[in-house]
């Protein structure tokens, strides 16, 4: 265990995700069971599968939900139903700015990107949750099951 630094700390250290890749001509049938093979809760589509270049858009659990809530076909293009030109952030950065981006933006995932803006990984709101229980152990497992009630003691 390491002090913890949310501003000097890289992103990186927040136990990012290998992104998911597809060519922004995929359709959505074919992006969820990308999702659904590999366990994977967001999808970045670029202009190719390798995704060598910038990021157009990110596919995620709640646009699949959007998706199956209005019962659209699984042919359409997930052009039509990703979210265009996401906020991403660079590999550089702290976590404490990753943090600060995704609750302003009310992100759950955040693609890392180098300096060419091609995408390295993902951060997700899972993996900062990791980073921090791995600094504040104590804090987080002796939490009691309901935090703010009080609990009688029994016996002596």
């Amino acid at each position: 265990m390491s002090f913890l630094s949310l501003s000097t700390d890289p992103v990186t250290e927040a136990y990012p995700d290998q992104p998911l890749a597809v060519s922004v001509d995929s359709t959505v049938g074919e992006v969820i069971e990308l999702m659904r093979a590999q366990r994977g809760s967001c999808v970045l589509v670029c202009a190719d599968d390798d995704c060598q270049g910038k990021v157009l858009g990110i596919f995620t659990e709640r646009d699949a939900l959007r998706w199956m809530a209005q019962g659209a076909a699984a042919q359409i293009g997930i052009r039509d139903w990703m979210t265009a030109n996401p906020t991403v952030i660079d590999a550089k950065s702290s976590v404490g700015s990753a943090i600060q981006a995704m609750s302003a933006g009310g992100y759950r995932h955040l693609p890392i990107v180098d300096e060419t803006g091609t995408p390295k990984s993902v951060i997700s709101v899972r993996g900062l949750v990791h980073y921090l229980v791995d600094h504040f152990p104590n804090t987080i497992y002796t939490l009691p099951p309901e935090p703010g009630k009080t609990y009688d003691r029994e016996g002596a």
